[in-house]
């Protein structure tokens, strides 16, 4: 009789085991299947690229505003008595190019950390969304001063 009890407890308590460690595996494998679906539904993948293709933008514009700053400072610069003020704005530009760089660089590191998290197909010239013409950079480079 205290065998059969035993024997029984023992039964229950595999079977117990064994529901949780399919459970588990069940589990996980949904978990991961889920995490998979996610990552290459066709809505995340477009606002992945749209967000990276905002991004090249801002950069690009960064440069050009960096460039644009550059030349109006040689312009003082280049004046044989700047007076007060144009020495003044001179200051104030290039405190503005120091941040629109400092800007620049990180979001260009932030790009690129995004760029090598995964292999994003949309950078591929054979995988490009409809009416883009050219695929987006793996990397940026920082602002480097010449």
């Amino acid at each position: 009789m205290k065998f059969g009890v035993v024997a029984a407890v023992i039964v229950v308590f595999m079977l117990l085991v064994g529901m949780w460690a399919c459970n588990t595996v069940f589990n996980y494998g949904s978990k991961a299947a889920a995490v998979v679906s996610h990552e290459i539904d066709p809505q995340v993948l477009q606002n992945k690229y749209e967000w990276f293709k905002d991004t090249y933008a801002q950069l690009e514009a960064d440069k050009a505003n960096i460039s644009t700053l550059e030349s109006r400072m040689k312009i003082v610069e280049k004046m044989p008595n700047p007076d007060r003020t144009d020495r003044e704005q001179l200051m104030t530009w290039q405190q503005e190019v120091a941040g629109v760089k400092a800007a620049y660089n990180d979001l260009a590191a932030e790009y690129n950390s995004e760029m090598s998290k995964w292999n994003y197909r949309f950078t591929n010239i054979g995988d490009l969304p409809n009416g883009a013409s050219q695929p987006l950079p793996r990397n940026v480079a920082p602002y480097v001063e010449e």
